[in-house]
């Protein structure tokens, strides 16, 4: 066998094992890329070495980011190389700093011919937020050092370079950008009096990463160690100032020399309180430059993380250390459930709450944590002022937090940055160390950055131990095509528009196949109503670009297959269906089951107050739908091969929520939290299809708000009218799996635990057995199911199924995962939508259904008109996609495929996790359609793949 290189070193198979999913109210987790062949990523078959990056990464995020950081790090270092006070830039980044010595800060103001050339490299990567949004992250200075990443730009693998012209192209235009030096030709910059000067050897403490073999280009324009500088304008080199030779250091300070980079943008990796911190915080080389640059989180441009000092005062520390830097103590929190929508500003931050860091990374009292907050030690490091680590939050566990809340909370100034971490292939976490190569134009008082620079080059470390002398080398390639070009134009003039059209290439690129007209459709918002044709053209006019049309009409089928025969819509389209819908909703969110959400019930006297008895009711309920689905399998003679039972397990946290009854009693010895599971067998044994629903509630927004006791809510809608579709679900796909019906096994689950504070607590607790190949179901007679050896090929999720959004009737959202499989099943859900509005005429001539209108609440609501459905398919990245928000992105995030079912999710309503989600919100006869659209989709998905 060929041993591996380039990538695919990163999924070596025993590389690949995972951990478990942890809470995202504690850590937010890194996004995941999967191999070439796993839908479009960045990988290709055909390049071992590349990672590619799209025009539209480039355009909307990388470019206006680099503007951004330009403008802050540039410009502060502006004001330093004036010797004018320079924020950000405390004493301690320069005291010792062999980059920029006493001799050059004494000359700060002296130097007007310096145009402050900056080759700056940044470490970038991606990161997720509390939104499932995922973006380019700057997390600071390359850790590489300043030299590395820019020669390593002119290679395109390992031994391979890039054609010289690139190199010298590249020179010729800096020189002609930065000081008018005009160049007519490449081969003339020597001419011109440009040298190059290797770094070579650094002295101690400096990392010694070398900047690695110079393209062969370079050899003409050396500058040899003693060798005159006459003739020589211009001098690239990374070496320290202090470690230049006497000649060059004197020519620079006499003005007769230029240097490139100016000295000033290195001065970033001689800080030498980060070189001890590095000691143990192997990338701490990439804070002294975040430190220059205010948090960012509102789309467009890079995301940015907050970063610099704290101070919590004690007897011993009762004022701040200003020596290090700026003093930020206070830090804005936002979470998942903050209603505005995925594509508004998230800044300014005007629904969130500012608190104080010390607070926001320890605090668990429920004065802290609110309804939605979230303690962030798990996202962040922390480090003492005399460069001891204290936490390294995404490696920590509850003792290494607990140790760095009591250091902090005896007081001092601490130095921090919130980690959000970068973007996982296999087991190897990658960053892009790409070069911001920049100059300060005086005349205009701003920087100017060349865009078209080096891009630098791609590490890959192992994520449990990060070792920047060790890393997979990985080299960007830039992915240009017309119709991306045409919809990122789109874009800047209609950002719905552009949108659409990637939603349509991204789908036709993860299916690798043309796509379905009407699954097309679907996948844009709002088509002109003459048809698919017509809309593309008018896109193509808005673009301006013919080619557009012909790529996306190349991305259709010619026609569409059509829907086949439906596998179970006669049964789930009848009165009965609907009534018994409504019924079993009722039942379980008329007052029963009161306290639903897993942290019940809170300690606190509002609370105590409020409740109408101080127990938990989740296991009452989970034994009343045990028994539920127990009746159907004996009423539809699968007894003895269909099986229920549940998945215990404890609800354990990295900090103590001892305000929570539901907490305190999970830490016992038996696990007092579960899953419950029905498995129904199909012709295929060996796969699963999953439809999951969570049986737990949130508390009441409007109540807490009122006098702050935390109350379940009823939760018709949510999530009750989910747990219902799968209790109507079981006894339609047992008596399929009785007639050999169904392709492969289906699992029903009804998770727990999706509410604050537990988090996707059930999602989390069945995606790591499956990832782990170990779940075994307990059943009811006390034997265990082993399904060790049974693969899931998919699962649907449903979180509120059953509110109508009036303004949109008949909307709903098919809110596909990451990769090919799970745009399958969303394929595989919009056929089984296509199918019920084609059924849907031909039942409404019954003489019930005629002339009927659905209405809301009240008793059961009289037979109405089937509703025409509209089902979205809204791709993991789509705006209007929730499945953020739902426990569908844990089971995504965990590289198992998935969809969301839900309604046209409007957040300013009434109605959600508030005091007004009762049966008055349901809407009968759209959600028994949704249901019944679902249950077909399931059906439908347990024969794909089927051989």
């Amino acid at each position: 066998m060929r041993p591996r290189s380039g990538w695919q070193r990163l999924f070596e198979p025993a590389d690949v094992a995972p951990g478990p999913i942890a809470a995202y109210s504690e850590f937010m987790p890194p996004p995941r890329v999967g191999p070439a062949g796993d839908g479009p990523g960045p990988f290709a078959e055909d390049d071992p070495w590349g990672w590619r990056v799209t025009e539209r990464e480039e355009v909307e995020e990388l470019r206006p980011g680099l503007d951004h950081v330009a403008r802050e790090v540039v410009g502060t270092l502006a004001r330093l190389s004036r010797g004018d006070p320079a924020h950000g830039l405390a004493r301690s980044k320069l005291a010792e700093n062999p980059y920029y010595p006493p001799e050059l800060a004494a000359r700060g103001g002296d130097r007007a011919q310096d145009r402050l050339v900056c080759i700056l490299p940044l470490a970038l990567s991606k990161s997720q937020d509390d939104k499932g949004r995922v973006r380019w992250t700057l997390f600071g200075g390359s850790e590489q050092g300043p030299a590395r990443p820019f020669w390593r730009s002119f290679f395109d693998g390992p031994d391979v370079e890039r054609p010289a012209a690139d190199g010298l192209d590249f020179l010729a235009r800096l020189l002609a950008a930065a000081f008018g030096t005009p160049i007519d030709r490449p081969a003339d910059l020597r001419r011109a009096g440009l040298r190059v000067l290797p770094q070579g050897e650094l002295p101690e403490p400096l990392p010694n990463r070398p900047e690695g073999p110079l393209p062969s280009w370079v050899e003409p324009l050396l500058l040899w160690e003693g060798r005159s500088l006459r003739g020589v304008r211009f001098l690239l080199t990374f070496r320290p100032f202090a470690a230049l030779p006497p000649a060059v250091r004197r020519a620079y300070l006499a003005g007769d020399l230029h240097l490139l980079p100016s000295p000033a943008a290195l001065l970033f990796w001689g800080e030498r309180h980060y070189l001890e911190l590095r000691k143990q915080l192997p990338l701490a080389m990439q804070v002294p430059l975040l430190n220059l640059v205010a948090r960012r989180d509102d789309e467009g441009g890079l995301r940015v993380p907050q970063s610099g000092w704290l101070h919590e005062p004690s007897p011993e520390h009762p004022e701040p250390s200003r020596h290090h830097g700026p003093i930020v103590g206070s830090y804005v929190r936002t979470h998942r459930n903050v209603r505005t929508r995925r594509d508004e500003p998230s800044e300014p931050l005007v629904t969130a709450r500012e608190d104080k860091v010390a607070r926001v990374l320890f605090g668990t009292a429920e004065r802290d944590l609110g309804l939605y907050g979230k303690p962030m030690a798990r996202n962040a490091q922390l480090w003492a002022a005399d460069g001891r680590l204290l936490l390294d939050g995404p490696r920590a566990g509850r003792d290494a937090i607990a140790r760095a809340a009591e250091a902090v909370a005896a007081g001092g100034t601490f130095g921090y940055r919130f980690q959000f971490p970068a973007v996982r292939a296999g087991r190897f976490e990658v960053y892009w160390h790409r070069p911001l190569v920049a100059f300060f134009d005086s005349q205009a008082n701003t920087p100017t950055v060349l865009h078209d620079a080096p891009l630098g080059y791609l590490t890959a470390y192992r994520a449990d131990g990060p070792d920047p002398s060790a890393a997979v080398e990985l080299w960007p390639r830039p992915l240009r095509r017309e119709a991306e070009s045409a919809a990122v134009a789109i874009a800047h003039r209609s950002r719905r528009l552009g949108l659409d059209c990637h939603n349509l290439l991204s789908a036709r690129d993860v299916l690798a196949a043309p796509l379905p007209r009407s699954f097309a459709i679907r996948l844009v918002a709002e088509p002109d109503p003459k048809g698919m044709n017509h809309w593309i053209d008018n896109l193509a006019r808005h673009a301006g670009d013919t080619r557009l049309a012909e790529e996306l009409r190349a991305a259709l089928s010619r026609e569409d297959a059509g829907p086949t025969g439906a596998l179970t819509l006669e049964r789930t389209s009848r009165r009965a269906f609907e009534v018994c819908l409504w019924r079993t909703i009722a039942a379980i969110a008329g007052g029963r089951f009161p306290n639903r959400n897993v942290a019940d019930c809170a300690r606190d006297p509002a609370t105590r107050k409020a409740v109408s008895h101080p127990r938990r009711d989740l296991g009452r309920l989970g034994d009343h739908l045990l028994k539920r689905h127990l009746r159907a399998v004996a009423a539809s003679g699968m007894g003895g091969r269909a099986v229920v039972g549940d998945l215990p397990f404890h609800w354990r946290t990295d900090f103590d929520l001892d305000w929570s009854d539901g907490w305190l009693r999970s830490q016992g010895i038996e696990p007092r939290d579960r899953d419950l599971m029905v498995v129904i067998p199909g012709r295929d044994r060996s796969r699963a299809v999953i439809m999951a629903d969570h049986y737990d509630t949130a508390y009441m927004e409007d109540r807490y708000r009122r006098d702050g006791a935390r109350v379940a809510a009823r939760g018709a809608d949510d999530n009750t009218s989910a747990t219902a579709a799968l209790l109507l679900a079981a006894p339609v796909l047992l008596d399929l799996a009785r007639e050999d019906r169904l392709g492969c096994d289906v699992w029903l689950v009804h998770l727990t635990g999706e509410e604050f504070p537990a988090d996707c607590l059930g999602a989390r607790h069945l995606s790591d057995l499956i990832r782990s190949r170990s779940p075994t179901v307990r059943l009811l007679d006390g034997g265990r199911l082993d399904l060790s050896k049974t693969r899931v090929a998919g699962l649907y999720v449903l979180d509120m199924v059953a509110h109508e959004n009036r303004a949109r009737p008949g909307v709903f959202q098919i809110a596909p995962g990451v990769g090919r499989e799970a745009m399958r099943l969303a394929l595989e859900a919009h056929r089984a939508a296509e199918s019920w509005n084609s059924l849907a005429p031909g039942w409404d001539r019954h003489p019930s259904r005629r002339h009927r209108r659905p209405r809301r609440g009240g008793p059961i609501p009289s037979t109405a008109r089937h509703p025409h459905m509209i089902g979205e398919v809204r791709p993991h990245d789509d705006p209007r996609s929730t499945l953020y928000n739902t426990d569908g992105q844990v089971f995504s995030d965990a590289g198992i495929p998935s969809v969301l079912f839900m309604e046209d999710y409007d957040i300013n309503r009434k109605g959600y996790h508030d005091s007004r989600d009762t049966m008055a919100g349901i809407d009968l006869a759209y959600g028994a359609a949704l249901v019944a659209i679902a249950i077909e989709a399931v059906a439908r998905a347990t024969w794909l793949g089927a051989s």
